[in-house]
């Protein structure tokens, strides 16, 4: 029987965003995290057995499990009956609560895809975009607005903000063969994704940019990911609202 509590680590280990020492819990989590997303451990890759993890970290094999579990349920591993924990394969779905890559969506209509960068310059955080990228307004990042076309007509128009603390090599990045959302997904392994979605009238700018009147029904996303507990991007991208739909499955939950 395993008799080995919870317990903090010491303060010589790391801490926590508000300088609190991390638990074994989010120790465990955040290494095994941090190798995911890094590439260190690719898809397909076993990760250790939990009496190893218990031995490496001293610790119960309740508090693994813990660890483990919290994996599971963002995605990152899976578990396989006698055969251990495994760092999943990437899975590409149409839904709602997915993260679409505009060119696809096009495609997907049978249509010609092409994009537009219309404006991009490197900042400092201002106090408008704290709420929008939780950044230091002492942080640097990347301002982009471009527009995305299908046939030839104005599909979509997309206004981004890039933490150049989590994707430095952003600021190099001139998004001549590939639009920022596009360039992005091939680069960075987000794990966590925050939706908002709504219906608007058109301002002035979107309304220039997608050749519409002002004050034209509009379905805006707003996004926001994260890699780890380091943000990466929010992007606003606001469609006609007579050109684009959202489309999810749903399965109704077990009982009992």
């Amino acid at each position: 029987m395993d008799t080995k509590q919870d317990r903090t680590v010491s303060n010589d280990q790391p801490d926590d965003s508000q300088g609190q020492p991390l638990s074994l819990h989010q120790r465990i989590l955040g290494d095994v995290e941090g190798r995911i997303l890094s590439g260190e451990w690719p898809p397909g890759h076993r990760i250790p057995f939990e009496h190893e993890l218990t031995e490496q970290y001293d610790c119960s094999r309740m508090t693994v499990n813990k660890a483990l579990t919290e994996l599971v349920k963002r995605g990152l591993i899976e578990r396989r009956r006698k055969s251990g924990s495994y760092v999943t394969f990437p899975q590409v779905q149409s839904a709602v609560m997915e993260i679409h890559d505009v060119k696809l969506e096009v495609q997907s209509l049978g249509l010609d895809y092409s994009f537009q960068l219309d404006e991009r310059k490197v900042r400092k955080v201002e106090s408008r975009d704290v709420e929008r990228l939780d950044l230091p307004t002492s942080a640097r990042l990347l301002d982009v607005t471009c527009r995305h076309f299908a046939g030839g007509r104005p599909f979509c128009f997309e206004e981004r903000l890039i933490s150049l603390a989590a994707v430095p090599e952003a600021e190099a990045e001139l998004f001549e063969t590939a639009a920022p959302g596009s360039w992005l997904l091939g680069k960075v392994p987000w794990s966590t994704a925050e939706h908002r979605i709504r219906a608007v009238a058109a301002n002035k700018l979107a309304a220039q940019a997608l050749d519409i009147s002002t004050g034209t029904a509009c379905l805006v996303i707003e996004r926001r990911t994260w890699s780890g507990r380091a943000p990466v991007t929010h992007v606003r991208l606001t469609y006609p609202g007579d050109r684009h739909e959202l489309v999810a499955q749903f399965a109704p939950s077990p009982i009992g």
